[in-house]
């Protein structure tokens, strides 16, 4: 099989739902004449013209709510945020907009479309430049989030939400843009809301997403060699989480670490500690345990953010923790 870049995953993505779709176009900054901020649309323009892949102003509330608008009135938008952290911008477009237009409207408008970018930290960009707002999108009703680890996974999930009637929240990495991994030739599709088992294992489940995985699965291997086979899970999507994935892996395992980038109040390891110990606490020999970021804005200094965001040495003491190892 082909190996490509994480980032021409999710071109062929889009370009292939466009070849497929008229209806569907690409609207954000950058992404046309200069060929997108990461390169994730190079080549696009030159294919589709200016009427379908639109450059737009440092306007993040106008073209979002452009691209709602076109959504309900027949078409498919993607909108490229530059970050998502520039999504504050726009988020009454999608929270009160996006999200609550087809039960606002009694089912008379769906609202097909996609908001997608990169999230989190991505090196020395300062606290408002790296900011996770996977668990914000999450706690909306009508949005589907789906954050993807590798090329692979990002394709088929990309070509999903462009295909799904209702708003999906598709959210990347700036430090995985590069990330390369095997891709198939032919077309194919990932189900929204299917977690997948990374790593099979007996002894702790770890349950991660989007480039947090990296972390999980780099600290599985090191366990290992202490005789610790851990069962690694990819969420893929945390609207909806798939629960029984979850819940049945630490049904086998009997303990749980979940590690994610966010900060740790109210986040998606939040949610998912309480439904696994809310419906697996029979099977538990230890409580779960998180490793998110520290609860700081997140500092510009690399020796700082080394030790804010999770890393393997913190995952691997978490599972120590659970496993009542030193």
């Amino acid at each position: 099989m082909r190996v490509i870049q994480f980032r021409e995953a999710l071109r062929e993505a889009m370009s292939e739902e466009m070849r497929r779709d008229k209806n569907v176009f690409l609207m954000g900054e950058e992404v046309a004449e200069y060929n997108g901020a990461y390169k994730v649309s190079q080549g696009m323009l030159d294919e589709f013209g200016p009427e379908r892949v639109y450059d737009t102003p440092i306007a993040e509330l106008g073209f979002s709510g452009l691209g709602v608008g076109a959504a309900m009135n027949g078409l498919r938008p993607i909108i490229e945020f530059m970050t998502f952290n520039f999504s504050l911008v726009a988020i009454d477009q999608i929270i009160n907009s996006a999200a609550k237009m087809y039960a606002m409207s009694g089912g008379a408008y769906n609202v097909p479309i996609v908001f997608r970018g990169a999230t989190g930290n991505a090196g020395q960009l300062g606290a408002t430049h790296s900011s996770n707002f996977e668990n914000w999108f999450a706690n909306t009703p009508g949005l589907k989030v789906v954050v993807p680890s590798n090329p692979y996974d990002a394709k088929g999930l990309l070509k999903a939400a462009i295909r799904d009637d209702d708003p999906v929240i598709f959210m990347e990495s700036e430090l995985m843009y590069g990330d390369k991994g095997e891709v198939p030739e032919g077309e194919y599709l990932l189900p929204i809301g299917v977690a997948d088992i990374k790593r099979k294992g007996t002894d702790v489940t770890i349950i991660s997403f989007g480039k947090m995985m990296k972390v999980a699965l780099e600290a599985a291997e090191e366990l290992a060699k202490d005789g610790i086979e851990a069962e690694v899970i990819d969420l893929r999507t945390v609207r909806p989480i798939d629960y029984a994935t979850c819940l049945e892996s630490v049904k086998k395992t009997n303990r749980c670490v979940v590690v994610e980038e966010a900060n740790p109040i109210a986040a998606i390891s939040s949610e998912l500690t309480y439904n696994i110990q809310r419906n697996a606490f029979d099977y538990l020999d230890a409580p779960v345990v998180r490793v998110n970021s520290m609860d700081v804005p997140l500092s510009y200094a690399p020796t700082y953010i080394d030790v804010t965001i999770p890393n393997v040495k913190r995952t691997i003491d978490a599972v120590k923790q659970v496993m009542y190892k030193k």
